[in-house]
């Protein structure tokens, strides 16, 4: 048998869960791909596989003696640490092992996922990565306000342009009003080769409505996606970079996510006191049919 028949194959035998993660009740939320496997498959059959699935990222769990190695696939690319999927994982776990918190090793860091079997469906919370935050330089700043056609009048001074990390990279833009961030438009092309040439995951737009009710907007085209509905790796990011403001989120933000997409999408966000400590990020999941 051809190699080419022999992933076909393997591609077929591999069951798939897709499953919803940050849905507002019984809607909206990130789908995403699990695949939960014996062995991790080699690169350019889980990216290939990826592409097949279609949606923003597709998490491949292999167990291990106390956990499983996870990777995650876009459509186009590998990133490092995926929100979304994770708390999908969370699910799928749950479902498959019972209630319970997973050790997940990930290619740069070692994080946790518990899955919860609840009256009305399956939730998730995450413990992610340590984070940490720079300022966005003066250059970066414009060539990003250019890439979405806003102004520096346009931005939120309170929390001004910067680089933030919790797993994954994004640049963290925030806007003085919803309006601005509800008509964002940008182009694909122009958005991939702005974040590769930056190595940022995604661009996290946000508006701040209270200290803690925040609407963002995360363009993906690093991954080949125009915008993710739900995103937990940026939300990690973007609560660790509002510690390291000293913003008065007093422990706890809901993050409002892809209602400008049609897909409205709630994440519930844990913020401790230590700077740089992992940031707890949770919500509930749907399967899809």
């Amino acid at each position: 048998m051809s190699r080419a028949a022999q992933r076909t194959n393997k591609e077929s035998k591999m069951e798939i869960h897709r499953i919803a993660a940050f849905c507002d009740g019984e809607v909206g939320g990130n789908p995403a791909g699990v695949a939960i496997i014996e062995t991790l498959p080699d690169v350019a059959e889980m990216q290939a596989l990826a592409a097949k699935v279609g949606f923003s990222e597709t998490a491949f769990a292999a167990p291990t003696k106390d956990g499983y190695r996870v990777r995650y696939f876009s459509p186009e690319t590998e990133v490092p640490f995926c929100g979304h999927a994770t708390i999908a994982l969370g699910a799928a776990l749950a479902s498959l092992n019972g209630d319970g918190i997973f050790k997940l090793t990930l290619n740069d860091a070692e994080i946790t996922v518990e899955g919860r079997n609840e009256v009305k469906g399956t939730t998730a919370a995450l413990q992610s990565p340590e984070t940490r935050s720079r300022p966005a330089d003066a250059a970066l700043t414009a060539e990003a306000l250019a890439l979405f056609g806003y102004r520096t009048e346009e931005l939120d001074p309170r929390i001004p342009p910067a680089i933030a990390e919790g797993g994954a990279t994004h640049l963290v833009i925030a806007l003085n009003n919803r309006e601005t961030l509800a008509a964002m438009t940008y182009d694909l092309d122009a958005g991939r080769q702005f974040m590769r040439k930056h190595n940022f995951i995604t661009v996290s737009l946000v508006f701040a409505e209270t200290d803690q009710r925040i609407h963002a907007r995360n363009p993906f085209a690093s991954g080949g996606v125009y915008e993710d509905p739900a995103t937990g790796a940026a939300a990690a990011a973007l609560a660790g970079y509002l510690r390291d403001l000293e913003w008065p989120h007093g422990g706890t933000l809901e993050i409002i996510q892809g209602q400008d997409m049609g897909q409205p999408s709630r994440l519930k966000v844990g913020i401790s006191a230590e700077p740089g400590s992992s940031i707890r990020v949770s919500g509930a999941t749907r399967v899809m049919t």
